[in-house]
């Protein structure tokens, strides 16, 4: 999860189709059946890395089932492709991607929700689940998930900083004996990144939405625009450009894990996705949690799950149904997976077997233990846009208590 955009599709309010059937093995036969009467195939859609990951087990799932599986890969805006097409009765019978995706898919009546019953899903990490729960209906079966953590190069920040504070004083220092060029990698650009910037601002105080009874993200309590949004982004300001530089609008999506990697900075805040980047360069590096400030909140980075979901307009409902529920749970799916892009496997005993040969993985976690689920409610969409551009005219010295309270209006009005 390199980057948010607010390139999300629309919302039709659409009817939600009707669940599919469970994945007992009692399913099977009818599975079979449904497949042979809508042509003997499966369609499934997913980015480029991880089509290629599960081609032979489809193929596989094909010669169980006596069907035709196809994994087609879709390398950009999987998302809106994929309701697209649903709408227009021409997409797929499976799709994979992030779990944020699920309040968007479901309101376009795009997604149906799996089956899985409480032995499968105390199989997997409980945040994962909680993720791909929307409405109090579970709409994904988790593969993997993700956050953000601090990478430092070792050989320039032997210890992991306690605070931002402490990071920004060895950062300088660095700096000043021209070890390094910048005192964090933290991505911006001239729209901002919520995402990556996401646990300074918990840490500052600052929400995005409150939650209601039962736990639920509430899209009537926004955060952005309140005086606790405007604390935070005051703090954010004074690690801005005009305030101790470890903020920078130069440090963009396109370059933060290449600078760590030519040890440009010592601390880099990224995903797993930037693990091949600093073992390629060859740089001694350790992973701990985001620091917070000094007396504030814990930082809390967002915790994103992958997951694969039963398109509601497929042809062979019952077929995708099976291969989510009965499939996907196989711990030889997740550890693929998690080979063709390393990110900690959802799945407890896929996990636990690959833990072993990547300490990396453990760390990652431990960095998001007490992360927030990024929310996946369609008031989401409307959060990334103004509230980037917020951050990096704050960052670049802008009102921070004008420039929030403007974006948590234009918000506020994309919600209604």
């Amino acid at each position: 999860m390199r980057i948010r955009t607010a390139g999300v599709v629309a919302v039709l309010g659409l009817a939600l189709a009707a669940s599919g059937c469970g994945g007992s093995d009692s399913d099977k036969p009818a599975a079979k059946e449904s497949a042979k009467a809508a042509g003997g195939k499966l369609v499934i859609w997913a980015d480029d890395k991880r089509a290629a990951a599960l081609k032979p087990f489809a193929e596989e799932f094909g010669k169980e089932n006596g069907v035709t599986v196809e994994v087609q890969a879709v390398s950009k805006d999987l998302q809106t492709n994929f309701v697209t097409a649903s709408q227009q009765g021409s997409g797929p019978d499976v799709v994979v991607g992030a779990h944020d995706w699920i309040g968007n898919m479901v309101q376009n009546g795009a997604i149906d929700p799996v089956q899985l019953p409480a032995e499968q899903k105390s199989a997997f990490n409980e945040t994962a689940i909680k993720a791909v729960t929307f409405n109090g209906q579970l709409y994904g079966v988790p593969y993997a998930t993700e956050n953000v953590a601090l990478l430092r190069n070792t050989a320039l920040a032997p210890e992991a900083p306690k605070t931002i504070e402490e990071l920004v004083q060895t950062g300088k220092k660095l700096k000043a004996e021209k070890k390094a060029q910048e005192i964090l990698c933290l991505q911006s650009g001239q729209n901002g990144d919520a995402y990556h910037v996401y646990p300074l601002y918990t840490s500052a105080g600052g929400y995005l939405f409150g939650t209601t009874a039962n736990g639920d993200y509430d899209p009537k309590d926004l955060g952005v625009g309140k005086p606790e949004s405007i604390a935070a982004f005051q703090k954010i300001a004074k690690l801005g450009e005009k305030g101790d530089g470890a903020l920078k609008r130069s440090i963009t999506p396109e370059n933060s894990i290449a600078s760590f990697g030519a040890k440009k900075c010592a601390f880099l805040v990224s995903g797993p996705w930037a693990i091949a980047e600093a073992k390629k360069a060859g740089i001694k590096y350790d992973i701990s949690p985001v620091p917070g400030f000094a007396g504030g909140k814990e930082a809390q980075p967002f915790v994103g799950v992958q997951a694969f979901y039963v398109a509601a307009k497929g042809k062979n409902k019952a077929l995708a149904q099976e291969f989510a529920t009965n499939y996907v749970t196989k711990p030889e799916l997740a550890v693929a997976l998690y080979r063709a892009e390393p990110r900690p496997p959802a799945l407890t005993a896929a996990f636990d077997q690959v833990k072993g040969e990547d300490p990396d993985l453990a760390k990652f976690s431990e960095a998001g233990k007490n992360g927030q689920v990024l929310p996946a409610i369609p008031a989401m969409a409307a959060i990334w846009d103004p509230f980037g551009k917020a951050e990096a005219a704050v960052i670049g010295g802008a009102d921070p208590a004008k420039t929030i309270t403007a974006a948590g209006k234009t918000i506020a009005g994309q919600i209604k």
